[in-house]
Parts: C-alpha cells; sequence; structure tokens
C-alpha cells in the first residue's frame, strides 16, 4: 500500500512539472488516503501484535 502512495506522489510530481495542476491535484489526493490508510493498517497490526506476545 505504501508502494501506490509513493507511485500516486510520484505521478504527482511529474503532472506538476509539465503543468497538469488537475491531474496533480487529484494524484496528490489520492497518495494521501493510501498513505493514512497505511499509517492505520500499520499501527493496528503493531498493537494486535503486542497484544498476541502477551
Amino acid at each position: 500500500m505504501l508502494h501506490y502512495a509513493v507511485v500516486f506522489l510520484v505521478i504527482a510530481l511529474i503532472a506538476a512539472v509539465f503543468g497538469f495542476g488537475g491531474i496533480a491535484a487529484g494524484a496528490v489526493s489520492i497518495a494521501k488516503i493510501l498513505f493514512f490508510v497505511f499509517v492505520i493498517m500499520a499501527v493496528v497490526a503493531f498493537v494486535i501484535g503486542l497484544g498476541r506476545k502477551s
């Protein structure tokens, strides 16, 4: 999931360089959503992992 967030961020940067503002804004919003979903899933997995050890 983090890989896809980075891919969309790169797409946004390339689109911004070439002047496609709408595409860049859309790609950035998708990258933000994917990144926050990744962070939430990582925290949940970490908490579950701590719960299973004890």
